[in-house]
């Protein structure tokens, strides 16, 4: 009688054809679709473009491109929360009981699920910096890349924060919960409003909060400005949070099989 042994998959189970599948199933949410990769610059169109916005000068560029900048970091957010919260869909279905009996470890779906968050993020930007390239946005040369590559990157804390809702909101009210709550994020932590703005308490506030680090350094190299240092710590920190939260509730839910 021949016994085989039960392997365990490379990295855990976390693959390149997983994600795409995963991507595939994503992009056929029209809501989720509008919602990411329309409404940010769609706001941009709205509130970034007058024409005074177009000639008056911020950093190397103008307020049109400081506009765009936030309303890319915002895209950013707003797609790779999504795209972590989609998990709850998952949840309703019995999808995550059913991850209990694969090999497929916790931090593997935790790297998948943020892996496809980020791709999102990526395409959200992408179509922000576009529209804002033909609209009047003016930035350094330098900068429309690294202000699109920071917005993007720093998203990360977003695509683990979508994640760990998924894990804690009911699916049908995910998205219809996180969209304000990202809104009110998004005024507290200075990206529509500049924290110098709002006040010393509500400046003291607003800098520890998870909008503010992605804010400060997605526009560091428009405005040549801010406390990049601890800009940079609030990233990790509230990326670190979130993330070993949706690992703690993938275990946890995971484990109720």
């Amino acid at each position: 009688m021949t016994v085989t042994t039960r392997t365990l998959p490379r990295f855990g189970g976390f693959s390149l054809g997983m994600i795409a599948l995963e991507l595939r199933r994503l992009m056929r949410n029209k809501r989720t679709v509008v919602f990411t990769l329309v409404l940010p610059a769609v706001f941009f169109l709205l509130f970034g473009t007058s024409s005074q916005y177009k000639s008056e000068r911020v950093g190397g560029g103008n307020v049109t491109g400081y506009v765009l900048v936030s309303m890319a970091v915002y895209g950013a957010m707003l797609a790779t929360t999504s795209g972590g919260a989609m998990v709850s869909i998952e949840r309703a279905a019995g999808w995550s009981r059913q991850l209990r009996l694969t090999p497929l470890r916790p931090a593997a779906y935790v790297a998948t699920k943020i892996t496809l968050a980020m791709i999102i993020g990526a395409v959200s930007v992408a179509v922000a910096f576009a529209v804002g390239a033909l609209s009047g946005a003016r930035l350094p040369a330098s900068a429309w890349v690294l202000c699109a590559l920071l917005a993007w990157v720093c998203a990360l804390v977003f695509a683990a924060f979508g994640l760990f809702m998924g894990y804690l909101l009911p699916s049908e009210n995910v998205m219809q919960i996180l969209g304000p709550v990202l809104a009110v994020l998004s005024f507290a932590g200075g990206l529509f409003v500049p924290v110098d703005d709002l006040g010393h308490t509500f400046a003291t506030i607003a800098k520890f909060t998870p909008v503010y680090g992605v804010g400060e350094l997605a526009r560091a190299p428009l405005t040549h400005d801010g406390n990049l240092w601890l800009a940079a710590v609030n990233v990790v920190v509230w990326t670190a949070l979130f993330a070993a939260g949706a690992v703690w509730r993938f275990r946890r839910d995971t484990a109720r099989v």
